[in-house]
């Protein structure tokens, strides 16, 4: 039993150098520990507040970024838009400068065919009139060739005459 309780002068001199260690731990190592510990929980600190100010700044930059988006959208929507408009402006205008250039040919055509039949109208009637003299200057000449045929013909269209 002895081992199990210790003396006396091992408790003072376990005592005395236990209490020297914590003498000389405390001058020389404990201060620069403690100063790294103190320095590496600043730096700690400081690099959790640059974290929480990038990412406030991320989240500021995000907003941004979809603000900036949505603008472009409306802006290429608001051009899409005017181009389809002028787009539809457009073939409007040709279609209807298209049927107006249709009309003009329709009409000219019409005046030109209704000249042509005026045309084609007189020329019949002056070559009817012709055909028609020379007939009647035909059938005269064969039937006024006696006189005979004269005094009936005379005879025959002032009765004629009469009857109108």
């Amino acid at each position: 039993m002895a081992l199990l309780t210790p003396a006396l002068g091992l408790l003072f001199w376990m005592l005395v150098v236990f209490l020297l260690l914590v003498f000389i731990l405390r001058t020389y190592a404990w201060k620069p520990i403690i100063g790294g510990l103190k320095e590496r929980e600043h730096e700690i600190q400081s690099a959790l507040d640059l974290a929480e100010r990038t990412r406030s700044e991320m989240a500021k930059l995000q907003a941004d970024n979809e603000k900036l988006l949505a603008e472009a959208n409306a802006a290429r929507d608001r051009i899409i838009r005017e181009a389809r408009d002028a787009s539809d402006r457009m073939i409007a205008e040709a279609k209807e400068k298209a049927t107006l250039e249709g009309q003009k040919v329709i009409e000219s055509a019409r005046k030109a065919i209704q000249d042509e039949q005026y045309a084609a109208v007189s020329k019949m009637k002056v070559e009817v009139a012709k055909l028609s003299l020379e007939i009647a200057e035909q059938v005269l000449r064969r039937e006024l060739s006696d006189k005979a045929s004269q005094e009936k013909l005379i005879a025959e269209l002032a009765s004629s005459a009469r009857l109108n």
